[in-house]
């Protein structure tokens, strides 16, 4: 798994880790059941034990392994002040299983 992390929202992160205590996470939301959809944004919180810890130019960034899960091999995070941080390509599944007996 690879992290790109583009210079606005490098910047970013930078600005926010200085002004508060709490470390940056990769999130997952995940919605839905029959049809699922997931989205993925950065939340600031305290680290929890057994998080995955990626360093990049002296700002850590956390997820935990149900996040990684549904990640790409390569996710890109990027900012802009409209959106705020954009982390990869959020999806959405269609997919059903219905078991008959």
């Amino acid at each position: 798994m690879m992290i790109k992390i583009t210079e606005a929202a490098m910047n970013k992160l930078k600005e926010m880790a200085v002004n508060r205590e709490q470390t940056p996470r990769i999130d997952a939301e995940v919605a839905g059941g029959c049809g699922m959809t997931v989205k993925f944004s950065i939340v600031f919180d305290e680290p929890r034990r057994n998080d995955l810890c990626i360093e990049m130019d002296g700002i850590q960034i956390r997820l935990d392994r149900f996040t990684k899960r549904y990640l790409d091999e390569e996710t890109q995070i990027d900012y802009s002040d409209e959106q705020g941080f954009l982390v990869g390509e959020s999806f959405a599944s269609s997919a059903c299983s219905i078991e008959f007996d």
